[in-house]
């Protein structure tokens, strides 16, 4: 049985680097959405790290009471590939919503200038945005909330391959062999998602972002939007 959870141990590391790898929705957010909201990079990575604990515990939990409750391994990837499509299509409501509302902001930051004359025949140009004064209410709001929907999104996103790890030491009554395989598929997974998230946002600072910086909201919408839609479409 020992030379079986080592053969599973190492299979869980490698599943859990590949399968976040290949996997855009598992750090594209928290890379395009860290720049366009300017997030320094202890927050990136903390919000990264929170947000892979919820995706992984969830399959955890889900797999610990499958084998409590006796449910089938075909029962439990059927309930994880449900909640997959619910993640999927949370992505990509997210990402059009944060983009709509980004061109939206856009505009509006957007300087106009109207003629005005008055009644003794001056006349002069005024130039005005439709912000003014509320703008830092408005970003902070988003800035504050966007970590959570995010957590959520990850919370429904399933971990797929980490269920039929799980089920074959818990058929041996091997509760230690199943502990090991989780941390260490977790481990994995999170790992990865820091270390790609990390690499862009280093590889970010080397580059100058002021042609494209206040497209930066957009641009992370539709990043997400375009994700989610390749997750649900295109099985990444």
């Amino acid at each position: 049985m020992e030379s079986s959870i080592i053969i599973l141990a190492t299979t869980a590391v490698t599943l859990g680097f590949v399968h976040t790898l290949i996997g855009p929705d598992h750090y594209l957010p928290f890379i395009v959405i860290s720049e366009a909201r300017k997030w320094n990079l202890r927050k990136t990575l903390l919000i990264t790290f929170l947000c892979g604990i919820g995706h992984v515990l969830s399959s955890i939990i889900l797999g610990f009471i499958g084998i409590a409750a006796g449910i089938s391994l075909s029962r439990l990837e059927f309930f994880e590939s449900f909640r997959g499509n619910i993640a999927a299509w949370l992505l990509i409501a997210f990402g059009l919503v944060y983009a709509i509302i980004s061109i939206r902001n856009l505009y509006r930051k957007k300087s106009h200038t109207h003629s005005h004359t008055h009644p003794d025949g001056t006349r002069h140009d005024h130039i005005h945005n439709h912000r003014h004064d509320h703008s830092h209410i408005h970003d902070t709001d988003k800035a504050n909330v966007t970590p959570w929907v995010l957590f959520l999104i990850f919370v429904f996103g399933p971990c797929e391959p980490l269920i039929p790890l799980v089920m074959y030491p818990a058929a041996e009554n091997n509760i230690s062999g199943v502990v090991v395989v989780s941390l260490l598929f977790a481990a994995a997974t999170i790992g990865t998602m820091m270390t790609i998230v990390l690499a862009f946002r280093l590889g970010f600072n080397r580059i100058n972002m002021k042609p494209v910086e206040k497209y930066a909201n957009v641009i992370a919408g539709l990043t997400i939007f375009l994700s989610g839609l390749a997750i649900q479409f295109l099985g990444l």
